[in-house]
């Protein structure tokens, strides 16, 4: 079986193969945009990230952060076993959507309560997201939603071959 091997960080990065497991639940104190159909549907300065082993961060961000109107509840869920129970929402801005594009956690674990209701954006499905000015760019794969900017370092998890480790 391939065994990654971790990317040592530069000055001023952060390997994912230093995260912890269970992950870890941080804010983050850069700016977080979303911009879908050249709409920014979201921009905050008070998300949170999570942090899990191998995987870039994920941002979470608070819904007063949102334009919510964008956001339609769809009836699909899932299970992290972290977390808790996830719902999600298609984003519709004008003639565009993208469906199952954003998750939350109504009722997360204890651990995670600070992310009540928070919304967790896929970059694969949106135009643009950013931390501060920089583009992320999508972690690999449908499942994972990590985004990934210069100052993070892998190998990630969820490309090709990767669901093993």
């Amino acid at each position: 079986m391939f065994k990654p091997q971790r990317i040592e960080p530069k000055p001023g990065q952060e390997s994912v193969w230093d995260y912890p497991r269970p992950p870890r639940l941080e804010p983050s104190p850069k700016r977080i945009r979303v911009v879908f159909n050249g709409v920014a549907i979201a921009d905050s300065q008070n998300a949170q990230r999570v942090l899990e082993t191998s995987h870039p961060p994920v941002y979470y961000i608070p819904p007063e952060d949102i334009k919510m109107e964008y956001l339609q509840r769809t009836g699909r869920q899932s299970f992290c076993e972290w977390k808790g129970n996830a719902g999600y929402y298609t984003i519709v801005v004008n003639d565009k959507q993208a469906e199952n594009a954003a998750w939350f956690y109504p009722h997360p674990t204890s651990r995670f309560a600070p992310i009540k209701d928070y919304v967790a954006f896929y970059p694969s499905r949106m135009d643009a997201c950013y931390v501060d000015e920089e583009q992320v760019q999508a972690q690999a794969g449908d499942f994972y939603g990590g985004w990934i900017t210069s100052d993070i370092v892998g190998p990630f998890k969820g490309g090709a071959g990767s669901w093993g480790w």
